[in-house]
This record gives C-alpha cells, sequence and structure tokens, in this order.
C-alpha cells in the first residue's frame, strides 16, 4: 500500500517499521517452534536460571544445539494427559462455539430487523455487557451455576460461553448491510422467518459467522480463569491450563505442549483468513 506524493525515504522507513512490528510479532512463534525441538539438557542448560530463580534475566537461545523430538515425543507418545487435555479443550471449545453462533445469528437476525419494545435498550446492554471482562462477571456466574448444580461439570463452562454478547454484536452487524429489497423477495416468494434466515441471510453473513468462529474459539480455547474456578477435578482442565505447568516436569515437552496449542488455532486462521479479513471489515463500517 502506497500514499500519494509519499518521498522515497519515507517509504523506506515506513518499510522498516513494518518489518519490525512484523518481527517483534512473528518471534514468540518462531521462539516456541524452534525450542520445541531441543533437548531438556539443553534446556536447562540455557533456561536453568529462570527455573531456579538464581538470576532475573536468561540467555536468548533460538536455534537449537543439536535437534532432539524428545518434547514431542513426550508430548504425544508418552503422557497421555497431553492429549487428554487436548482433547477437553477442542470438546469445550466446540460446543460453545456452535451455541453461540446459532445464538447470535437469530438474535442478531431479531435485533436488525424485527422491531419490538425496549429493543434499543436490550442491544445498549448487550454492548456493555460485551465490553465487561471475565472477571466482572465471574462471580455472579459462579452463583448462578452453584444454584443450578451444575458447578463441576464441563456445562458449568460451556452455558456461559455460548451467551456471550459479543456473537451478537457482531452478527447484528452484518445483517444490518443485507439491503431490505433482498429480505423483502424472499417473503414475497413465500419465505417464512426461519427459511429466510437459513437459506438468505446466513449464506449472506458467511463473512461474519466465520469471523465469529474464529475469533470465539481463539477466546475459549485460551480460556483460564473459567476452568479453574467452575471446574473441581484437574483432569477435566483444558490444555490452555495444563500448559502453564508443562515445565514442571519434562522441561522440552513445554515447548512442544506450546505447539500442540497453537495447531488448532493456525490451521482455521490460514484456512479462512479471507472471511475473517471481510466479516471484521463489514461489521466496522456501521
Amino acid at each position: 500500500m502506497e500514499w500519494a506524493g509519499e518521498s522515497k525515504s519515507m517509504k523506506v522507513l515506513r518499510a522498516a517499521i513494518l518489518a519490525a512490528a512484523a518481527v517483534l510479532v512473528l518471534l514468540p512463534l518462531v521462539y516456541t517452534v524452534s525450542n520445541a525441538f531441543m533437548g531438556s539438557s539443553e534446556l536447562l542448560h540455557y533456561y536453568g536460571s529462570l527455573w531456579s530463580g538464581e538470576r532475573r534475566y536468561m540467555n536468548f537461545h533460538l536455534i537449537p544445539d543439536r535437534w532432539s523430538l524428545e518434547g514431542l515425543y513426550h508430548v504425544f507418545l508418552a503422557d497421555a494427559n497431553y492429549l487428554t487435555k487436548f482433547w477437553n479443550s477442542l470438546g469445550m471449545t466446540a460446543a460453545i462455539v456452535t451455541g453461540q453462533v446459532l445464538l447470535s445469528l437469530t438474535a442478531g437476525y431479531g435485533f436488525s430487523r424485527f422491531r419490538f419494545p425496549g429493543r434499543n435498550v436490550l442491544f445498549v446492554a448487550v454492548i456493555i455487557l460485551m465490553m465487561m471482562p471475565y472477571q466482572v462477571t465471574l462471580v455472579s456466574n459462579y452463583i448462578v451455576l452453584d444454584h443450578m448444580g451444575l458447578l463441576g461439570s464441563y456445562a458449568a463452562m460451556i452455558l456461559p460461553g455460548i451467551f456471550s454478547s459479543f456473537g451478537v454484536f457482531l452478527i447484528k452487524q452484518t445483517v444490518d448491510e443485507i439491503p431490505m429489497e433482498t429480505l423483502e423477495a424472499a417473503k414475497l416468494d413465500g419465505a417464512g422467518v426461519f427459511r429466510t434466515l437459513i437459506y438468505i441471510v446466513a449464506p449472506i453473513c458467511r463473512g461474519g459467522i466465520v469471523s465469529l468462529i474464529l475469533l470465539n474459539f481463539v477466546d475459549n480455547w485460551n480460556m483460564v480463569e473459567q476452568p479453574i474456578v467452575f471446574l473441581k477435578e484437574e483432569r477435566m482442565y483444558p490444555l490452555s491450563v495444563f500448559l502453564a505447568r508443562s515445565l514442571s516436569d519434562t522441561k522440552s515437552a513445554g515447548f512442544a505442549c506450546g505447539l500442540l496449542a497453537l495447531a488448532p488455532v493456525m490451521l482455521l486462521y490460514m484456512n479462512f483468513k479471507e472471511e475473517l479479513m471481510n466479516g471484521i471489515a463489514v461489521s466496522s463500517l456501521k
């Protein structure tokens, strides 16, 4: 991207700034991948002071002295806990994403195309809830789930995630961009509300739906506070919680576990990055 009348020096400066930003963003990823192929002895040699607490600084080591599959072997073959936590995370995240997409699509369509008493007030409430961090509603969710007898079960993780307000806001903004004439034509052809929603609105809003799936997946894939508070048994914890403890036994498994946690997010982004960009662009127009 270039601006009209931009001097050569400004182009070089802009390119340098973008290159530096790209390096800063990619460095943690490259660092994790490269360290995943180091053995425990090599990691202890370079980062031993970090775990022992002897010094406040550590050696920066990017390229392995000797390539090793010790960490990958421990994560994928030797210890079943890693893959168990991975499937725990995948199951909970998939259930939350599916429920939130269905709820957000119907609620967002309703807010966009139907007029009912208190509509604007309710949508303002949705926006306020969307801006609240998890920590603000954690106690109230805990009390409600306790009265429902759901604490300690996966339902305690899934239900609050399904009723997140971000999806309603995103889909509502996307549906607002659909011309009213398109919906009127479907109505004249005899399509009811749900048929219009499934066959007309959903395909047109594909970019917004994919954006919701990706953003919601990443958000819930990385959740930490909710599992610690709502789940009582460590065997039910997702990979995001177990990842923080993966360095306690086998040092090489920590970075390999990071690769395991990174894989689903990277695969989703690589396959749907265009839809993500388009969905965010459309939702930000209003």
